[in-house]
């Protein structure tokens, strides 16, 4: 059986001011209809001939990711497991985690590992790689993907290819190379040897297992006492990965921890168009360009302008004048850079983690298990937010130490619990939450409820909600 293990993790920091700590870049949409995530589950689960598929993702996107799961008609049908990650541990104890989750559901699985973060636009082509991978992994190989360069790349990490591997397409691997800089990357290019390192993988579950007993016992040994310390409240649907054992894992890639090391690893040249989107230069490059090479997504504008990348949700953009630009616009935070630098947008990133500044986890809109919620304005001593819940579904019972929230319902129907009080509030209606209130909000109709929360008090901050009793597992 093939399953394929998608890794949806990382905080993309190179994508800010759309990724953040809350929304990553596997739910980035990139001007389609369809996530990074949503697109890599459509392009693997033809693959997946038992219908099972496993995502490793960090417990905090368990809703989000499972919302991009059931609303993709592609899924339909597969059983998915999320195995969730208290903290990211890299790809090695991941990739572990998975090897060992596979051999309890189907002995003998092969696992096809692959980002959630990589477009590739010909999913034929990867489907006919993967195939191949599949069926020379069955002998224990270990088989990367290597991506034939177009570009004296210095992003990407490199693979030199060996001797070919007998009755197959594949070489084996000489070596890994870290990225280089422009005149190591085009010797590699001219050499002819070389591709660039995708991060895809293939190879039984039995095999890495086996590979990380020989290069990382360490990694395989806490990996082990981690999945029996979560087996107990694992269900079909997730594992959630219990946090002091997984805290314990070294914190190593799978190419450092085995890659590097195992004989048994051999590579796949795949000539198929691959991005793994690691800047806004690359995103932009995945847009078919005007005649001065400007490209756009939502409204803009240019004039006497050139080379330059546009991307605003919701207003117009104009640029003048300028030349090899990048500019994304969000509600709460605008990025102007050149595309030459577009590799530095991580230490903006990390200079607004060190002012704690909010903008690096959370955007204006917030998506939330029951719905989302909006910051309209907030200032001293106030707050106002648009909050939105699904039909069906319920906030947290809770409690605020710092501050006093009134209610107004803008469309459909609250169902209200106020200390030892139950009551419902219609559209046009409000009511009022005071401090120290154990409160909940529940929409009981068959349409959104709508409606404007105005925050009064000392202290506005998230963290101040005390959960008393929560159906998705946020108490504690």
């Amino acid at each position: 059986m093939l399953i394929p293990v998608i890794l949806s993790g990382g905080s993309g920091t190179r994508l800010w001011p759309v990724s953040r700590e809350a929304f990553p870049k596997p739910f980035m949409k990139l001007g389609g209809e369809l996530s990074l995530l949503q697109r890599t589950l459509s392009r693997c689960l033809p693959l997946a001939d038992g219908k099972r598929v496993a995502i490793v993702t960090n417990k905090e996107y368990l809703f989000k990711t499972r919302e991009e799961v059931d609303t993709l008609p592609a899924a339909r049908g597969i059983a998915c497991t999320q195995l969730l990650e208290p903290m990211g541990r890299n790809t090695a104890p991941a990739i572990a985690m998975a090897a060992l989750w596979a051999e309890q559901v189907s002995p003998g699985a092969t696992l096809l590992v692959l980002p959630a973060d990589h477009l590739i636009p010909d999913e034929a082509a990867f489907q006919a790689v993967a195939r191949n991978a599949a069926s020379i992994a069955q002998d224990g190989s270990l088989v990367l993907f290597g991506i034939q360069p177009t570009a004296p790349e210095t992003g990407f990490g490199y693979i030199e290819a060996g001797d070919a591997v007998t009755g197959t397409d594949a070489r084996r691997v000489r070596r890994f190379v870290e990225k280089p800089d422009a005149a190591r990357a085009t010797e590699f290019l001219q050499a002819g040897n070389f591709v660039w390192n995708s991060g895809m993988f293939c190879f039984t579950a039995r095999a890495i297992l086996a590979a990380l007993e020989a290069h990382a016992p360490d990694v395989l040994a806490q990996a082990r006492a981690t999945w029996e310390a979560s087996r107990e409240g694992a269900s079909d649907d997730r594992v959630t990965l219990e946090a002091t054992a997984f805290a314990a894992c070294r914190d190593v890639s799978i190419d450092y921890a085995v890659m590097e090391k195992a004989r048994d690893v051999v590579m796949l040249r795949s000539t198929f168009g691959w991005s793994d989107i690691g800047s806004w230069k690359a995103v932009a490059e995945q847009f078919t360009p005007d005649a001065d090479g400007n490209t756009a997504v939502g409204e803009a504008m240019f004039v006497g302008s050139s080379n330059t990348h546009v991307q605003s949700d919701d207003r117009l953009i104009a640029a003048v004048g300028v030349d090899n630009l990048l500019v994304v616009d969000t509600p709460d935070a605008l990025l102007v850079a050149s595309k030459d630098s577009s590799q530095q947008v991580k230490e903006i990133v990390t200079r607004l983690k060190l002012r704690g500044h909010e903008s690096t986890r959370l955007h204006r809109t917030v998506a939330r298990p029951w719905g989302t919620y909006t910051v309209l304005q907030e200032g001293a001593r106030f707050k106002i937010k648009r909050i939105e819940v699904k039909p069906g579904h319920t906030l947290s019972l809770q409690m605020h130490h710092h501050r006093s929230e009134h209610w107004i319902v803008v469309s459909g129907t609250a169902k209200v619990s106020c200390d030892d009080k139950t009551f419902l509030v219609a559209a046009n209606e409000s009511t009022y939450i005071p401090i120290g209130t154990r409160h909940r909000l529940e929409n009981p109709g068959v349409m959104d409820l709508v409606m404007i929360e105005v925050q009064c008090g000392d202290y506005l901050g998230e963290d101040d909600i005390v959960r008393f009793e929560d159906k998705y597992g946020r108490t504690g």
